[in-house]
């Protein structure tokens, strides 16, 4: 996961029976740093756009995702976002700062919500037929998602209140869809992707 300034790289890596969070220079330079650890699987997810907090996913003893947060100056004391008996996952930082969204299965299968950060305030479903891995547009008017093989966008106007317009097809493929496995450029409406290849033995 690339820092919002685009020097230093965060990454999970499981070592001495522990995972733990890293970030190390992205020019090569200098050595990592260990920013989080703990007994259990997590992945860092999202910046927020001056860099001074990190999203991250960290699944419980519940075998459920939780979504946390981490000051990355003063105490670096972690705060739980989301953390309910449902599974929430892959937070994601509006341009802004002043929202996340995540997916999470309250309604009985996964959708795309978003909430104030850091709050309080309530929470909008976004999407309404399904929805993983939401990735917002860099000018904070679209916010995207996937629906099993169709990419989706919902338009988003945050003030004077917060809206959502009705999720529409953008394109349709075969494509990666675990983890970090898509991202929209900046400054143009274009995407990229990690695409499924069939295997021949």
């Amino acid at each position: 996961l690339w820092s919002p300034d685009g020097k230093r790289i965060a990454y999970t890596s499981f070592r001495n029976g522990k995972y733990s969070i890293f970030w190390r220079p992205s020019d090569g330079s200098g050595s990592e740093e260990e920013i989080l650890s703990g007994p259990n699987w997590m992945t860092a997810c999202s910046f927020s756009p001056d860099g001074k907090e990190l999203a991250y996913l960290v699944l419980s003893s519940r075998n459920k995702g939780d979504i946390w947060t981490l000051p990355l100056v003063g105490d670096r004391k972690p705060r739980p976002f989301a953390e309910t008996k449902f599974d929430e996952e892959f937070p994601a930082f509006s341009p802004d700062g002043h929202w996340l969204a995540y997916e999470s299965d309250e309604s009985g299968r996964s959708e795309i919500y978003v909430q104030p950060y850091p709050g309080p305030g309530g929470k909008w479903q976004i999407s309404n037929e399904g929805g993983t891995r939401p990735v917002w547009s860099r000018d904070g008017r679209e916010l995207f998602f996937h629906n099993g093989k169709k990419l989706m966008a919902v338009s988003i106007e945050a003030k004077p209140a917060f809206t959502a317009g009705t999720p529409h097809v953008v394109l349709e493929g075969d494509y990666l869809v675990t983890g970090h496995y898509y991202d929209v450029l900046p400054g143009a409406r274009q995407f990229l992707f990690i695409k499924n290849v069939e295997q021949t033995h």
